[in-house]
């Protein structure tokens, strides 16, 4: 009839937040409302936990007794432990070239025991966070040591390096006589994963090698990049590293390319 209209129907309500099922899929701080114009309590809390976190990882001690018993109750032997130039975590942190150097001991320790013509040197190294090599270490060198010939293996050293910058793998390779160095090394921590392991590969290591000459695999843990996966790729660039005789940024990761190659070193 004229002059009568029908109600408009009602727009669906939502039923419930949408950020919610967003946030499931990703560590990162995500629609986390508001209450006024600030963060709501549990945000901030949240925040300032993760930041006291990665603090602590920062300032962490590295128990390098417990680490050289989890490698040889885990069958990798008795590691070689040195440490470098700097004299405790504080002077550590403020003074980073002093980690990419040997102290005097350790080198005249490497120098006396080193076996020359080794294929590869394995550096576990506290870096800027001692809990990442603590927790992932070890179970990543299981998954690598599976997926090399025995005989590989056999030709590997293992040395844990405390205050220790990612350089300080070079020296240590180039005094074990080493063609490879690898250096597994706790990353800056950050506000959603204090305790990441990075990954660097160095062929021919010596002293003055840049980071341009480095691979890198990064965020190794649990809740990033598992440690299948980064033993795939670390194994990859090993063979090919060795293949081309290089490494670095000339040097590029194909793991995920069908490829049927096993690391084999010849000495």
């Amino acid at each position: 009839m004229a002059g009568i209209t029908r109600p408009r129907p009602k727009d669906p309500q939502p039923t419930g937040d949408p950020w919610v099922r967003l946030r499931q899929f990703t560590p990162a701080r995500i629609g986390l409302g508001r209450a006024g114009s600030s963060l709501p309590t549990k945000a901030l809390l949240d925040f300032e936990l993760a930041h006291a976190r990665a603090r602590d990882a920062v300032c962490a001690h590295f128990d390098t007794q417990i680490l050289t018993r989890d490698l040889r109750e885990s069958g990798f032997g008795d590691a070689v432990t040195v440490t470098s130039q700097a004299r405790d975590r504080r002077e550590y942190l403020l003074r980073p070239d002093l980690g990419r150097v040997l102290d005097p001991e350790s080198r005249e320790w490497l120098q006396a025991i080193a076996p020359q013509n080794r294929a590869m040197a394995v550096v576990v190294a506290d870096g800027l966070s001692a809990i990442a090599p603590q927790r992932h270490a070890v179970p990543l060198l299981r998954e690598v040591r599976g997926m090399l010939l025995r005989d590989d293996w056999e030709n590997i050293t293992v040395v844990v390096a405390n205050r220790a910058r990612v350089a300080l793998g070079d020296e240590i390779g180039a005094l074990l006589g080493a063609e490879a160095a690898i250096v597994l090394i706790g990353e800056r921590p950050g506000l959603s994963s204090p305790d990441s392991l990075g990954v660097y590969l160095t062929w021919a290591p010596r002293v003055g090698r840049a980071d341009a000459d480095r691979n890198c695999i990064s965020n190794v843990r649990p809740q990033g990049l598992p440690y299948g996966e980064a033993a795939k790729r670390l194994v990859y660039l090993l063979c090919e590293a060795r293949r081309l005789q290089l490494s670095g940024v000339a040097l590029k990761d194909d793991s995920e390319k069908p490829s049927g190659s096993i690391l084999k070193f010849e000495t």
